[in-house]
């Protein structure tokens, strides 16, 4: 059974999928908790990076990481675009607290254009369906678009799913708070909440059991 490590790192996380001596990396952080996040996976032997999706919080260590492991990054091909343009697609919220979010979202992305753009070039493209069997992980890619265009999770059977940002946990577990395509983003909500009650280990928060996202939130 694959086992799921959380490695919070400010108010997001990072995770490591680790089965039969194999390790994948998933998400990377930002870039001050680069030493926070290294010291406690550098005993893992990663073989891959997986993105859930292009924006910097989730992706800022990629090149770095990629380069420590020897390890290839992969992601969805249609987030391409956020790697080095974070306001690429643009984002809406609806709840107050998700324009609070989003403001500050918007605030990060402008200073990470011009202060520290990020550098990292994917090598592996991930669809919905896709296995991470070829690393030694038993587990499977979600699609799960909405939050941005090309955002993804895993599925890792009984050990839970990894949504991104597609669901958060910042102030209470919830579909969404940011999205850029608030139909797809229900429809994958609900597609989660379909595959049982198992855990759900959030971009943001800590985890909690499935259940159904959509109603919690009036849009």
């Amino acid at each position: 059974m694959i086992e799921v490590h959380r490695i919070p790192c400010g108010n997001g996380n990072c995770y490591i999928l680790e089965e039969k001596g194999n390790a994948v990396l998933v998400d990377t952080g930002k870039i001050e908790y680069q030493q926070k996040i290294e010291k406690q996976i550098r005993s893992f032997p990663v073989k891959l990076i997986v993105l859930t999706h292009a924006h910097f919080d989730h992706c800022q260590n990629a090149a770095y990481f990629s380069k420590l492991f020897q390890a290839p990054i992969a992601m969805h091909r249609n987030d391409i675009g956020l790697i080095h343009n974070q306001m690429k697609e643009q984002l809406s919220a609806k709840t107050i607290l998700g324009k609070v979010v989003l403001n500050m979202s918007l605030a990060s992305f402008q200073k990470i254009g011009k202060k520290s753009p990020m550098d990292f070039t994917p090598t592996i493209f991930l669809k919905n369906g896709d296995s991470l069997e070829r690393y030694g992980i038993g587990a499977k890619i979600i699609g799960l678009s909405g939050h941005t265009k090309g955002s993804i999770g895993i599925d890792c059977g009984e050990a839970g799913i990894l949504v991104g940002d597609a669901l958060m946990n910042l102030f209470y577990p919830t579909i969404s708070m940011l999205y850029e395509d608030k139909v797809q983003m229900q429809q994958s909500a609900e597609k989660i909440a379909k595959m049982g009650t198992v855990p759900i280990y959030f971009g943001h928060g800590k985890s909690v059991p499935n259940r159904n996202w959509v109603k919690r939130v009036k849009y």
